[in-house]
């Protein structure tokens, strides 16, 4: 296989695997069907298959990193939360003081909250718009080299029986 190939993410793969099928040789009395270097298509399908792992991975860390992020976020919030009821405190012991403390502490936890939540959301989109766009050009490249070998077959039996029935004497 061509070294330009393994450098190639999924998706490029996948256009180049329709590209062979969009402009290979038609086959005689099969408007439909085509020919193809069937070498060169296994080729790119075991490496768009020895991608997708990474692709996973990828997904996966990215994910890891966001249940990173909003851990900090909620330490951080929980250490801003503290150091202001402890600030209040020192200063005065007022009621009011320590309420409107409280009261802001509890207003950052929910926007990092908010704001972690936002970020799970964002992660999780987009590891499951990856996964989805990866599992459909799969879905749709294995489909097309399914149709493209059953038309192979199915031209190419057609063609023995009619090559046998020409060769076989009249009973």
């Amino acid at each position: 296989m061509e070294n330009t190939t393994e450098s190639n993410g999924v998706m490029e793969l996948i256009e180049l695997l329709h590209q062979m099928v969009s402009e290979a040789w038609g086959i005689p009395l099969g408007a439909d069907k085509c020919v193809v270097e069937r070498d060169r298509v296994l080729d790119i399908l075991e490496e768009i298959k020895a991608q997708i792992p990474g692709e996973i991975e990828e997904s996966k860390k990215l994910i890891a990193a966001r249940g990173e992020y909003i851990a900090t976020a909620k330490r951080e919030a929980e250490s801003i939360r503290k150091m202001a009821e402890e600030h209040a405190r020192q200063k005065v012991s007022e009621q009011e003081v320590i309420r409107v403390a409280k009261a802001r502490s509890n207003e950052m936890i929910s926007t990092a909250e908010a704001k972690s939540q936002e970020l799970r959301k964002l992660a999780n989109d987009y590891a499951d718009d990856t996964l989805r766009r990866t599992e459909e050009a799969v879905s749709t490249a294995l489909e097309e080299l399914r149709q493209s070998r059953s038309r192979f077959r199915a031209a190419s039996g057609s063609r023995f029986n009619k090559a046998s029935d020409q060769l076989a004497p009249d009973a």
